[in-house]
């Protein structure tokens, strides 16, 4: 048994698949559908042989009614060997997303994509370090701190330059590298970095201080992005960035970093001149930040609490240079996310979306010759994208009022890059899309009297959630995990950060017969060991009967708004309403 299936299995005991998992005979009253009926009743019987977990199975009939049998067949598949991580672009990646328009047409989905496929171009570069070639090192006083890459520090740059040099760059820590006016927050006041070096930390100001009152308190915002402060530094000029890590504060340790920063990288073929980069975007562990920070005189814990109070001040960092040659070979390929349209029946013109991520990390060159180095991305996001097409294949055999779009979007893991793709040019307009739902990481923890909304608050979708959760005898529960920032990780927020009113609901947090520090275990035990790493693997020993139910839950979540003539919009008060409001002014 492979790690993943240790995890699952041993800290929480969950059922076998071919077990029907607890709760899921919910009080049926009038507001239960047909469809619901006929969904909790289906079969999720698992076929008696079992192969390989890694191993793609046979192909087989599916049903329109979702069921764990189902998608536990879609869930095996992709995360298959034989697609070998699904990392864009590449023979894996490719085989995957055709895999998934074979199975919308499949399903009897209408081809959603361009040109009358299922497919949307999603133009890449693929950008592979020389590690041989380059070098990263800080010296202090001359003398070079020996930097490890992978072990110490990783490093990269998105600059289309074969070769990008930094020299005796100075240093200059930067707190949380935020420029926030609504926030009243700039940690560039005053700074000239042009050429220089800036270092600051993961997160913001809300989370270190614990003050509810900073930014938004414990629940990190986009500012606590790396994504972000990569893109800051950029505007101010900064030659290099970085990051130090804290696996607290960023919500995953080092090896989520050193596994998803190595090897080749992608970002989207951007007009030249559009946007500016760093010559460098790194990580270093924060062992050896504190020891940068102790040999040049500074007080690192003392900076670290000077950083999240107001009015904090740049700081140099005497005597630290850093020297950096970045070798970078450069490939422009093509990915594409996958569309697949059921039309409605009264309102053809107005789409309700759902989304998933079918890319994972790919493979990992390893000097063990016994090594796992395919990423096979079960959980992360198999799960998710195999949910979105049982709900594709539910609503085709029951079109509902309005129309739905199914879209599994390629690189997520290199920086929601999919889905930013389709936001700039999205395959259905803005004001015709009424709402979204996005389904990434469902991890397997059995049946849980709740479900978990990330950025609870938001939208006025969480009413029609809560009301159709109701038919399960489940309630909402907001994110157990604010700091980690999950809203704005994930694909939603591409299309939120547009105006159009989306929501992500994980799996639950309380299960119903082991209670909530169940789920508490198994989320820590994945983050440390499966997520981003080459554990993250299918097993026949997850509930899949629990994942149908969840799948099942935001089906008719979806099926009641497009059965409905209503606008659902963000509350008020939240930073994407007036967005919404200028899409829709007659709402």
């Amino acid at each position: 048994m492979r790690l993943t299936s240790i995890l699952l299995t041993s800290t929480i005991a969950l059922a076998a698949c071919s077990e029907p998992a607890q709760d899921t005979d919910t009080t049926h009253d009038a507001a239960m559908t047909d469809g619901q009926e006929a969904m909790e009743s289906a079969s999720s019987d698992m076929p008696a042989e079992r192969i390989d977990p890694n191993a793609r199975p046979a192909q087989r009939d599916t049903s329109p009614e979702i069921s764990g049998a189902d998608l536990a067949w879609r869930i095996q598949t992709l995360a298959s060997d034989e697609f070998e991580g699904r990392a864009p672009a590449t023979p894996g990646g490719i085989a995957a997303s055709q895999w998934i328009a074979d199975e919308m047409a499949r399903d009897g989905l209408e081809p959603g994509g361009e040109d009358g496929t299922y497919f949307q171009r999603v133009p890449l570069v693929e950008a592979t370090l020389d590690t041989e070639a380059s070098g990263f090192d800080i010296s202090i006083n001359g003398e070079p701190m020996g930097l490890e890459y992978l072990t110490d520090v990783v490093y990269g740059t998105r600059r289309l330059d074969e070769t990008v040099e930094i020299a005796n760059s100075d240093m200059v820590f930067v707190g949380y590298g935020i420029v926030a006016p609504e926030y009243g927050w700039n940690d560039y006041e005053g700074l000239d970095v042009e050429g220089r070096t800036v270092v600051m930390l993961i997160n913001d100001p809300g989370f270190a201080s614990g003050d509810p009152d900073l930014f938004n308190g414990n629940a990190m915002t986009y500012y606590g992005r790396w994504t972000y402060k990569y893109e800051e530094a950029a505007r101010q000029g900064a030659a290099a960035v970085i990051i130090i890590h804290e696996t607290e504060a960023a919500s995953y340790g080092w090896n989520v970093v050193s596994g998803s920063w190595s090897g080749p990288q992608f970002d989207l073929q951007r007009p030249e001149g559009s946007m500016p980069f760093a010559g460098a975007e790194s990580w270093i562990t924060n062992e050896r930040a504190r020891e940068l920070f102790g040999a040049t005189g500074l007080d690192f814990d003392a900076l670290v609490e000077a950083a999240h109070q107001p009015g904090f001040q740049p700081v140099e960092i005497p005597g630290a240079e850093v020297n950096a040659t970045l070798v970078t070979s450069h490939d422009f390929l093509d990915s594409r996310n996958v569309a697949g349209i059921v039309r409605g029946t009264e309102r053809p013109d107005e789409f309700v979306l759902y989304m998933a991520h079918w890319d994972h990390i790919g493979m990992r060159e390893s000097d063990d010759p016994e090594a796992d180095t395919i990423y096979n991305g079960a959980v992360d996001n198999a799960t998710g994208t195999s949910s979105i097409l049982e709900i594709g294949e539910a609503f085709a055999a029951n079109p509902p009022e309005r129309s739905v779009i199914i879209v599994a979007v390629t690189a997520e893991e290199s920086g929601l890059l999919g889905s930013e793709y389709y936001a700039t040019d999205p395959l259905i307009p803005f004001e015709q899309t009424v709402g979204g739902l996005n389904m990434d990481g469902m991890l397997p923890t059995g049946p849980t009297s709740d479900i978990v909304v990330i950025g609870y608050g938001a939208s006025e979708l969480e009413e029609h959630l809560a009301a159709v959760a109701e038919t399960q005898d489940r309630t909402l529960s907001p994110d157990p995990n604010p700091e980690a920032g999950y809203f704005y990780r994930s694909d939603h927020i591409s299309l939120a950060k547009r105006g159009v009113p989306m929501i992500y609901a994980d799996t639950g947090s309380v299960n119903t017969e082991l209670g909530a520090g169940h789920v508490e275990e198994l989320n820590a035990a994945y983050r440390a060991t499966a997520y981003h790493g080459p554990a993250d693997e299918f097993s026949y020993d997850w509930d899949f009967d629990a994942l149908a139910r969840d799948a099942t839950l935001l089906y008719l979540l979806g099926e009641r708004i497009a059965n409905t003539d209503e606008w659902p919009n963000w509350y008020e008060g939240n930073e994407f309403r007036a967005l919404r409001d200028a899409q829709r002014p007659a709402e």
